[in-house]
């Protein structure tokens, strides 16, 4: 069974697209940093029938990665490597005038550092599965200027650009930067607590994701809008 090691996987985008892997026979390492909640989703994601491992932790201890990818080892290796845990900066966000530099390089150190980090652990095993795919959840954000999130943003376009790098590095891998656009995550509401306009569920941008994995287009960056339109 194909292997995949989702980051910020216990609830959101994470658990949702988690879910859609299992449901098509995928084995899981999972990571979050809230356990119980953590371990709650990798039960309900057992029931599809795989194999779930949960490692709660922080993406940023490079202890807590090895564990993930070590994990990922003893159930076959790595054929997806989804980076989806992210940082805010600030909760709720705020003007680039008031953004504690403390919570920018929060942001940075999640967002960049620690996606960048997990690549570099799990390359070896990508790279052996002889077809491996590293995914990066990325933001409109890190393309258009709003308001309240130029620290997020500034996090995201640099994770765009390292895995624009990434895939003309390593051509004999996927390399994915996905927006997936507006969605009603908990991520979304600390970030703009005060906006009570209904967002679209997680799992409604999923297929996005999975369209990737089934057609395999070449490495860069791609909106879900754009992957569900031209279906």
């Amino acid at each position: 069974m194909p292997v995949a090691i989702v980051t910020g996987a216990s609830k959101g985008l994470g658990r949702a697209l988690g879910a859609a892997l299992a449901e098509r026979g995928w084995d899981l390492v999972l990571d979050a940093r809230t356990a119980g909640v953590l371990e709650e989703t990798a039960e309900a994601l057992s029931a599809y029938g795989t194999r779930v491992e949960a490692l709660p932790g922080d993406v940023t201890d490079a202890g807590h990665r090895a564990e993930l990818v070590a994990a990922a080892r003893k159930l076959g290796g790595v054929d997806l490597l989804v980076n989806n845990a992210s940082a805010l900066g600030a909760e709720p966000l705020v003007r680039l005038e008031e953004l504690g530099l403390e919570g920018l390089r929060r942001a940075l150190e999640v967002n960049v550092v620690a996606a960048l980090g997990l690549v570099q652990e799990a390359l070896p095993l990508l790279r052996g599965a002889g077809a491996g795919a590293v995914v990066v959840v990325s933001s409109d954000a890190a393309v258009q200027a709003y308001g309240t999130w130029g620290g997020y943003g500034a996090s995201k376009a640099a994770l765009d650009r390292l895995s624009a790098v990434l895939g003309e590095e390593e051509p004999g891998l996927r390399v994915w930067a996905v927006d997936p656009g507006d969605m009603g995550t908990d991520l979304y509401a600390a970030a703009v607590p005060d906006d009570d306009d209904p967002r679209p569920a997680p799992d409604r941008v999923v297929p996005a994701f999975l369209r990737l994995l089934d057609e395999r287009p070449a490495s860069g960056r791609y909106t879900a809008s754009d992957l569900l339109e031209e279906r």
